[in-house]
């Protein structure tokens, strides 16, 4: 491997446990949960998920789950 990459490679990891770099715009994804699997996005600093919890609640354990995987990744204003 060439010089070159291995400081890409070590710059990369840096940057991967600075989470603060990041912030998600938008997502689409499959939450295996433990009875089902569901649907959820988040657009526009908002989530969606089709289990029914969130229909009535506007949040559900999945969308939480997310908001404590993404901390400091989404916008603070979804974080509760």
């Amino acid at each position: 491997m060439d010089s070159g990459m291995i400081g890409k490679i070590e710059k990369a990891k840096r940057y991967a446990e600075e989470r603060n770099r990041f912030r998600f715009n938008k997502f689409d994804l499959t939450f295996h949960g433990d009875n089902n699997s569901h649907r959820v996005t988040f657009s526009d600093g908002a989530f969606q998920c089709d289990c029914e919890f969130f229909i009535t609640h506007q949040r559900c354990t999945h969308t939480m789950a997310l908001e404590i995987l993404l901390k400091e990744m989404i916008p603070a204003s979804v974080q509760a």
